[in-house]
Order: structure tokens, then sequence, then C-alpha cells
């Protein structure tokens, strides 16, 4: 039978006594910390009304996805014998949470913001009313989305694989129904709902934002969409795009809070990984292609090419160095 390893007591008891010590600095550190409450520098939501947000919202998000594409993301086989049952309980249960999610963040600013009553409770219901409302046409437009990212990629085996497992396509339904609840003037919900989207596909569009019919995303890491960009139907876009705003002054924001910040593109237009497009006045004319790490602040005509200059490559080994001119 082995002897107990004195080094280990003495392990323990150091740590404990470093963990008393902690705990009874505890107190102070938090009186400092609720010190810091008063700070005007500081944030802080106290005694405002909460906004029963995360869990509620992803809930949500695959609440509609289910409706959006039936018997895809369901537990359950879904057929002609369940097949008015389970859509009747799934928008029944979308009206009554989304209902909720839009009078919480009504109420929660009219309270904090002491403003004039916004009337959260008739809103909240017309405005999950008015989403369930455009359910056939936003299956239309996804329709269309899918065919497009399976029409531009062989590596796509079939529509299915793009419903279940292209981050673009997640990225542009949630955008498409946040736009929804972002165009009835309903605050913090879609900004929230897309930021859920961007922190699962790494693709941040902006609710705010204007998009044609049959948009693709390919692959879509690091791709940002602006609050005011416009983009037209048939556009592709690849991943670490930026669809943005030219820098601006600290005091602008106010004074541009609702001017167009971002750049339009039309229709049919390509842009390729690592492209950056800037500007409110910015249009890429139809069918144009934007070509990789291109970085554009002004406008171009339709049917135009842009690309940067290829560079030389150098490669070198231990024993010669080799310069690689292009043809």
């Amino acid at each position: 039978m082995s002897l107990p390893d004195k080094s280990d007591n003495l392990c323990r008891c150091a740590g404990t006594r470093i963990r008393n010590v902690q705990r009874t600095a505890l107190p102070g550190i938090i009186d400092r910390i609720i010190n810091t409450l008063d700070d005007p520098e500081c944030f802080a939501h106290i005694g405002d009304e909460p906004i029963h947000f995360s869990t509620s919202v992803r809930d949500m998000i695959e609440n509609l996805r289910n409706i959006l594409f039936p018997g895809y993301f369901s537990n359950e086989k879904m057929d002609s014998v369940n097949l008015t049952y389970h859509m009747g309980q799934e928008i029944t249960r979308l009206y009554d949470i989304l209902s909720r999610q839009v009078i919480h963040v009504l109420r929660h600013d009219c309270l904090r913001y002491d403003r004039v009553c916004s009337e959260c409770e008739r809103r909240g219901n017309e405005a999950a009313f008015t989403v369930i409302e455009q359910i056939p046409v936003l299956r239309k437009k996804l329709s269309a989305d899918v065919r497009a990212a399976y029409d531009g990629d062989p590596a796509a085996k079939s529509h299915d694989e793009i419903i279940f497992s292209y981050p673009g396509l997640y990225a542009i339904t949630v955008h498409r129904i946040a736009r929804i609840l972002h165009q009835l003037d309903i605050p913090q919900l879609p900004r929230i709902m897309s930021e859920l989207a961007h922190s699962l596909t790494g693709i941040d569009i902006h609710p705010g934002a204007t998009i044609g019919e049959r948009f693709v995303i390919d692959h879509g890491t690091g791709v940002v969409i602006g609050e005011t960009s416009v983009i037209g139907e048939n556009v592709r876009i690849y991943q670490n795009v930026t669809i943005g705003a030219l820098s601006l002054p600290r005091d602008a924001g106010e004074k541009l809070r609702w001017a167009k910040r971002h750049p339009t593109i039309e229709d049919d237009v390509i842009i390729y990984s690592g492209a950056t497009v800037l500007g409110g006045d910015t249009v890429i004319g139809a069918r144009s292609v934007v070509g990789g790490n291109v970085w554009l602040t002004h406008s171009i005509p339709a049917d135009t090419k842009i690309f940067m200059e290829e560079p030389r490559l150098i490669i070198k080994s231990q024993k010669k160095e080799t310069v690689l001119e292009n043809n």
C-alpha cells in the first residue's frame, strides 16, 4: 500500500489558502464594480425592462426554417397524413414567439428611453402576422437562391445539400426575414437575428441591405454587406468580400446615419474573393466582374472587368532563385 504524497497535500493546502484570501477580497471588488454603475462614461442596463433574447431568437429562426423548408429540419417524418397538423403547429408557434419578441423590444425601448406609448401589443402582433403572410413570397425567393447556388457550383451535388449545409443560404435566409422586420421599423431584433447568423456563418449582412433574387454567397467566411447596400438580381460574391462604407469622421455618425453609405451592385455581377467595394456613390454596373483583392471606391460601367495586375512569383531554393514572369 503506497503512502499519500506529501507534496499533493501541500499543494491542496496552498490552493485552499489562496482561494480563501481571494474570496475574502471579493466584497471590496464587488463594491468597486457597483460604484462604476454610476459612472456616466460606462453603460449599464439597471431597472429597465429586460429583453428575453438569445435562446428564444435561435428557436425562432429554427422555427422559421422549418416553415420555409418544410421537412428538411424536422425531427419527425412529414407526409400527407401529418402535413397540415405539423405546419399548423409550426406556424402558430412562430406567431406566438415572434409577436412576443417584437413586443419585448418595443416595450423595452419605450420604457428605457421614456417614449410615447408605441402600442407594442398591437405592433408586435401585426409584425408577426406580416412575416407569416410573406412566407409564400419568401419561399419562392429562397428557392431561387438555392437554384442559383446549384447552377453556379459544380461542387454542389443536389439542392438538398445546399439547403442542409451551405452557410451562404443560412445567412440569406435569416437576412430575408430580418429585412421584413427592419422595414417595419422594429428595433434591435432584426440586428440580433443577423448577428446570430454572423456568429454561425462568418457572414455579416445588415438587415437594412436590399438584396435581389438568385443571390449567392459562395463559401462566405468574412463577407460583409453594409446597411444601405443595394444588390440586384443574380449576383454572386465570394469569401472575404466587403461591400462597405468609406471611413467617416468621428462626428459624422448622426449626420450621416440615414444617408446612403454603401455601394449599389447591379444585376448579374460577380465579385471574387477578397474584393473591397466602398462608398454610397459607388455603382458596379450590370454584368461586370470584380476580380479578387480589388480595392474599389468609384463606379464602373456595365459589362466591365476589373482586376489587379498579376504579381511576379519569386521561387527561392537553396541553389538558385527563379522569377516566373506572367504571360
